[in-house]
């Protein structure tokens, strides 16, 4: 079987199914923005598309998403025809239409069946919209309407695309009944054969030191450092959190850039606004055990979790992370906000412990508890990795059913 993924940024969350169907013998071929030439990995040919430059024009600020996409769907469909002109036909097209690629594939090849990574539907009602009284809208009385014309991108591929799959109920649940029966639940997959507890683990701060299991240490990670993950609420917490816990040490891993929500004041980051709202209150000895890592290789990523006593997870009710996932395959004691996500893999006091996400005081009590109780941390670290285990395991469970679903769509 000719199978084509698309995603602007791949191998993305199809970094395991790609070079499994490769291994099954199938020829898997990959278009994206990410390389500059042709290349081989694990089996998958991965051919470059470019972007064209763009005339300058005036396009309506609701409209602007859909235009990006629009753009990024041409630049694909020209590279689709020199494919088809080269004599690739593929028999399935598994694309993630979150940057609107895919939007002209199915002109390319009409008898292909296109299969898409189902994200996020925007949805303008309340917790989706408007669950952050401190960031709302610069205009909310227009705001449903310009979520709404977001959506235009999903709903152009609802008309052509054959199946999705979404890789929690919450994610799967955004989208409308008319395309949700077409959604099959299968997350990406936690490889917890190599994300395991590890004793003797160790991590190198940039100050040098080394610190270990031994260390208290508290760690938050986000991609980028920003409110729609919860940064605002744990930065506030953290005077308290250093005044009541003199030896703990605080690890944030995460990026000075926007990933979701809106961007910052020009010239400023969310990192920066938040250090200098609280760092008045807080003494310079104690700043001192507050660590800023930046983004980090993912090995030391691993690292950083295996070492962790206390892990923070906050976001808004939205997409969820890998990232809490890894931490709890790792015996990871967490403390998560309350919001439908999280919910959907942490039960309060079985295997984690869950606060309202803008309960700053709650937040510090609850990581306090757990940095007291190392026979707490260990149960509830141990009920993490079985869920993970149980549910979420790449080789046994998620990639399996991957597998199982390309073969449904053929």
């Amino acid at each position: 079987m000719k199978i084509l993924f698309i995603h602007q940024n791949f191998p993305a969350q199809f970094k395991h199914l790609a070079p499994a169907l490769a291994k099954q013998g199938h020829k898997v071929v990959a278009l994206t923005l990410r390389v500059e030439k042709p290349a081989r990995w694990n089996g998958v040919h991965v051919l470059p598309y470019k972007l064209t430059p763009r005339t300058d024009q005036k396009t309506h600020p609701w409209l602007t998403d859909f235009d990006t996409k629009v753009y990024r769907a041409e630049a694909c469909y020209r590279a689709a025809v020199k494919l088809r002109e080269a004599g690739f036909s593929p028999d399935l097209i598994i694309a993630h239409p979150g940057w609107g690629e895919s939007l002209f594939l199915k002109d390319v090849w009409p008898k292909a069946k296109l299969a898409i990574y189902c994200e996020l539907y925007h949805k303008a009602d309340y917790p989706h919209a408007g669950f952050d009284p401190e960031f709302q809208a610069t205009h909310p009385e227009t705001d449903a309407l310009r979520l709404r014309l977001k959506n235009i991108n999903n709903h152009e591929h609802f008309d052509i695309a054959d199946a999705g799959i979404s890789p929690t109920l919450f994610q799967a649940d955004t989208f409308p009944p008319e395309f949700r029966s077409k959604i099959t639940v299968c997350h990406d997959g936690i490889q917890t054969r190599t994300l395991t507890p590890d004793p003797e683990a160790s991590l190198t701060l940039p100050t040098g030191e080394t610190v270990t299991r031994q260390d208290e240490l508290i760690t938050f990670v986000n991609r980028n450092l920003e409110p729609y993950r919860g940064y605002h609420v744990f930065m506030r917490a953290l005077p308290r959190l250093l005044k009541e816990r003199p030896k703990a040490r605080v690890l944030i891993v995460g990026g000075d850039d926007v990933s979701y929500g809106a961007r910052p004041p020009k010239g400023q980051t969310w990192k920066q606004i938040f250090i200098d709202e609280v760092q008045s209150q807080i003494s310079d000895q104690d700043w001192a055990r507050v660590h800023f890592l930046g983004r980090i290789p993912y090995d030391r990523f691993q690292s950083l979790l295996k070492v962790s006593r206390a892990h923070v997870y906050l976001t808004y009710p939205f997409v969820l992370s890998w990232s809490l996932f890894e931490t709890m395959s790792v015996t990871g004691a967490v403390v998560a906000s309350n919001t439908a996500p999280v919910k959907e893999a942490i039960t309060h006091g079985q295997n984690g412990r869950l606060v309202d996400f803008f309960d700053k005081d709650a937040l510090v009590e609850e990581v306090s508890r757990l940095l007291e109780s190392a026979e707490e941390r260990e149960t509830l670290g141990q009920a993490a990795r079985k869920l993970i285990v149980d549910r979420y395991d790449l080789e046994r469970i998620c990639l399996p059913r991957q597998l199982k679903w390309v073969q449904s769509l053929v």
